[in-house]
């Protein structure tokens, strides 16, 4: 981490006010029949949203295997499907193939709306219009496009600072969010993600249903995402195997940083049910590594 984003990172660590622009997809579905379609898709109770209402949830194909993680919105008469660049135009094309089976209407947004994550609650906003993300330690704004230099222009004028890719990355593993083609992908089973809020399993059938319940009620996931912390001036390396003390195989790791605030190297890592428990230590290669409960940084 070079100097300005050590500077930067203590800024967003002790409350000071930050933003990052990247490219994410904001994907809308209206009509009548609306709530409906997407509760048939997707792995939460749509009927559940109010306006105004948020909510994670996946999108799976028939074998349970993930395309996308989205968060839905209801703004006013249409739900609002927010997700990572990487699988904007997936979530799209899967959508909007099936727009000639009942009234409901999938429209992309994401040309329209540039997405701008603020860190920092305080963070009043006067440029409309917007459509507001909360998360944790900030909100996530899709600005209209024409309305985003000003946004910016305002956050700016407030101190804040930009957020780089580089550091953004170290925010993102400190806070455990995996990132579609590194961390997950059509080959992740749902529930490996491990974000149970994410799925309703009471709700009825959707897409790849069938199998997701099975897992949740039959037993359990051969493997789930968690973190891992290696010793202290250890190295960490993207994609080795982790096996147990013994040499047995116990999972894989997929996104690494070095956590200013700890001190240490963290990582992303889908580990097998066995071996889960925070603490459990184990190898990534020949480094040593503890099994560690997500977030790393709150």
């Amino acid at each position: 981490m070079n100097s300005t984003d050590r500077l930067h990172y203590n800024h967003v660590r002790t409350g000071g006010t930050a933003y990052y622009r990247q490219p994410r997809g904001l994907i809308s579905v209206r009509g009548t029949e609306a709530v409906q379609f997407l509760d048939g898709m997707i792995t939460n109770d749509v009927k559940t949203l109010v306006d105004g209402g948020l909510m994670k949830a996946a999108l799976p194909n028939a074998q349970g295997r993930l395309l996308a993680v989205v968060r839905v919105t209801r703004n006013g008469e249409r739900l609002l499907i927010e997700t990572e660049g990487a699988t904007r135009q997936k979530v799209f094309d899967h959508l909007f193939r099936f727009t000639m089976a009942g009234d409901f209407q999938v429209e992309d947004l994401s040309e329209e709306y540039s997405y701008i994550r603020v860190f920092d609650r305080s963070f009043i906003p006067i440029t409309p219009p917007f459509i507001e993300f909360d998360r944790k330690g900030g909100t996530e704004y899709f600005v209209h496009s024409e309305d985003a230099p000003d946004f910016v222009g305002e956050l700016r004028y407030l101190d804040a600072v930009a957020v780089s890719d580089e550091l953004f990355e170290v925010l993102r593993i400190e806070s455990g969010t995996p990132l579609y083609g590194v961390d997950m992908d059509e080959n992740t089973i749902v529930p490996e993600i491990g974000v149970e809020e994410m799925i309703s399993y009471t709700k009825g059938c959707y897409v790849g249903q069938e199998i997701i319940a099975r897992i949740h009620f039959r037993g359990h996931v051969a493997k789930q995402l968690t973190g891992v912390v290696a010793a202290d001036k250890s190295d960490l390396t993207p994609g080795v195997e982790i096996t147990t003390k013994d040499g047995k195989n116990a999972g894989r790791v997929t996104s690494v940083t070095v956590s200013p605030k700890l001190q240490k190297t963290v990582g992303l890592a889908y580990v097998r049910y066995d071996h889960l428990a925070n603490g459990t230590e184990l190898l990534a290669g020949t480094t040593e590594v503890e099994v560690a409960d997500l977030p790393f940084v709150r």
